[in-house]
């Protein structure tokens, strides 16, 4: 049977100094974000999910973020190297994290950069994000270490927001889904579906229909619940401040066999 198995990583002291690059700063209450993030993680449990905490990060104020530290493709975990200099530190202990549960394990390397947000897995098909924080050369690399796997490589512009996941995700079926304003080339996609708000358009497939979404989406809720998923929301407004969403907190690994 395919695995339930997700990283995690809790929020640290300096949460609140996190990267902004899009929006407005804005105060983070790191109280209320350690609740939220808990409660995350509960839900993931509660829907079958066996939890691995990577160990803390707590001079990284972006690490919570564990994502962005890798990309898997069947059992190969591909370790990321953020875009952003100061969020390279985060991926060693994410590493010890996969080597632990028997991944095999590759890197990107310099000169090339690649954030695990900028990754959209739709069956074999891998999106990749181009224009932030990954670069060409870790396009490259990607191809490199996945294509052998069986997977097809895509690169999309990103330019509206961080990571292409900041923009679109996928619901089950396939389609993308995506809020139009700031999804660069809905085009890129052969299906894609608009969504009427920004957190709308950021879901984890729980497995069984069930969609884990942000509670500030509830008419793209509604509009999943008609298509026959059933939405389970969490409050992650404290993240959401730091351009985070409901991807970003966890690296889910659905492909590891015992």
């Amino acid at each position: 049977m395919p695995s339930k198995q997700a990283l995690v990583r809790r929020p640290g002291p300096r949460l609140a100094e996190g990267l902004v690059t899009h929006i407005d700063r804005r105060p983070v209450d790191s109280a209320l974000a350690l609740r939220q993030w808990e409660s995350y993680v509960q839900v993931l449990r509660d829907h079958g999910w066996h939890i691995t905490e990577v160990a803390p990060a707590d001079d990284c104020p972006d690490a919570v973020f564990v994502e962005d530290t890798m990309v898997m493709f069947r059992n190969v975990a591909l370790l990321a190297r953020p875009g952003a200099g100061e969020r390279r530190p985060e991926v060693a202990d994410a590493r010890a994290a996969v080597e632990a549960l028997g991944c095999s394990v590759n890197e990107i390397r310099a000169p090339g950069t690649l954030d695990g947000g900028d990754i959209l897995k739709v069956g074999d098909t891998v999106y990749v994000g181009r224009g932030g924080r990954t670069n060409a050369e870790g396009v490259r690399q990607l191809r490199a270490a996945f294509e052998p796997l069986g997977a097809r490589v895509v690169a999309v512009p990103v330019s509206r927001v961080l990571h292409l996941k900041s923009a679109v995700t996928a619901l089950p079926d396939g389609t993308v889904i995506g809020h139009p304003p700031l999804v660069d080339d809905p085009a890129a996609f052969p299906r894609f579906l608009p969504v009427p708000e920004e957190s709308g358009a950021h879901v984890v497939l729980l497995g069984g229909g069930k969609l884990l979404m942000a509670a500030g989406a509830p008419r793209s809720a509604e509009l999943f619940a008609d298509l026959g998923y059933q939405p389970v929301v969490v409050d992650i407004s404290e993240f959401e401040k730091l351009e985070g969403c409901v991807t970003c907190l966890s690296v889910r690994l659905r492909e590891l066999y015992a």
